[in-house]
């Protein structure tokens, strides 16, 4: 019984000097007479839960093969859901900025001049849910084309600009809980009535598109998150299933002599609890690795879109909470796999 529930020593009796000071209580130390009960009971209770914490190691030392692959099982269990929220936080953080700088293009008839879209613009400021329009005019627009789009020589010979007037309408922040599509809703509505507008466009659609593509993935990760929590479940309770059976007659010969449940039930808990934390471990190291490996062509990728994207390592909040859920599903399943097969086991 020295692997599951400590050394098993017990002492059979006391010296003659030992019982001749049991015999006078007077000579004891003051201090020790009037240690109060609830601190005894205290300190006797931290020590067994240490004698079981410092077999549990032991136990998980003598078979490092079986207990790392049990543990390597469950933190691939946990680091697949972990990793894919770890690289849709930063593309979740991105489209609220995108979202901040939304904004609505008019292009205005080809008629209309600076002077008077220059006016328009004025007047458009003083609508309510508009915080800001910016003029480019046609001579601005063309410039901008000659140096983007490597057409100069091809523009220089137009006899006159083709490019309309533009005006960029920044809307305000919307409110919370508010979309931004419902938030522009009426302006959208309004701009389009104007009679110098040619056609208006607005440039968030893309992003409602993203973000809804990124709802139905995080609901997907939530589900497979479940999913592979219930396997860990099941991995712990199965592991302990067979430590419990593998320790039947251990198990009957402590209750034989008086072993309450809690005694018996502790080592498997510790033990359940250390597959957890040692398979989240597992976890961190593994999506670590592999965002690591994923940032430098994930952020190549993003400067050719002109994008500072970037992935980010697991904080220490989310490294601690990935560390507390590993531990708390192998505590978990080990209360189902105790409950369910050591009230099985009784001595006949």
């Amino acid at each position: 019984m020295k692997n599951l529930f400590g050394s098993g020593r017990r002492r059979t009796g006391a010296t003659p000097v030992a019982r001749e000071k049991l015999q006078r209580p007077s000579e004891q130390p003051e201090a020790r007479l009037s240690a109060p009960a609830p601190r005894r009971r205290f300190g006797a209770f931290i020590l067994l839960h240490l004698q079981a914490f410092v077999a549990t190691l032991g136990q998980l030392s003598r078979a490092p093969i079986a207990t790392l692959m049990t543990a390597a099982v469950i933190g691939i269990a946990l680091a697949l859901p972990a990793g894919l929220y770890a690289v849709l936080s930063p593309i979740q953080a991105h489209s609220t900025q995108w979202r901040d700088e939304r904004q609505i293009s008019v292009f205005l008839k080809p008629g209309v001049g600076d002077a008077q879209a220059s006016a328009l613009a004025g007047r458009l400021r003083t609508l309510p849910g508009v915080s800001q329009v910016k003029l480019i005019s046609r001579s601005q627009g063309l410039e901008e084309m000659r140096k983007q789009s490597g057409f100069a020589e091809a523009l220089a010979m137009l006899d006159e600009n083709p490019l309309p007037a533009l005006l960029v309408v920044y809307p305000t922040p919307p409110p919370a809980g508010t979309s931004p599509a419902q938030a522009v809703t009426e302006l959208l509505t309004t701009l389009r009535a104007l009679p110098d507008a040619d056609a208006v466009q607005f440039d968030m659609q893309w992003l409602q598109r993203l973000e809804a593509i990124l709802r139905v993935v995080e609901r997907g990760v939530t589900l497979l998150a479940s999913l592979l929590a219930l396997g860990v479940l099941l991995i712990v309770s199965n592991t302990l299933r067979l430590a419990i059976l593998n320790r039947r007659e251990e198990i009957m010969v402590i209750k034989l002599i008086g072993a309450t449940d809690a005694f018996i039930r502790r080592p498997f808990l510790y033990l359940g609890l250390g597959y957890g934390l040692l398979g989240g471990v597992i976890a961190w190291a593994l999506v670590t690795l592999a965002l690591g490996l994923l940032r430098g062509p994930i952020e190549q990728l993003a400067r050719l879109y002109s994008s500072d994207f970037q992935l980010i390592h697991l904080s220490l909040k989310g490294s601690l909470v990935l560390l507390s859920l590993g531990g708390a599903l192998g505590l978990f399943g080990a209360l189902l796999a105790v409950h369910r097969h050591l009230a099985a086991i009784e001595p006949t």
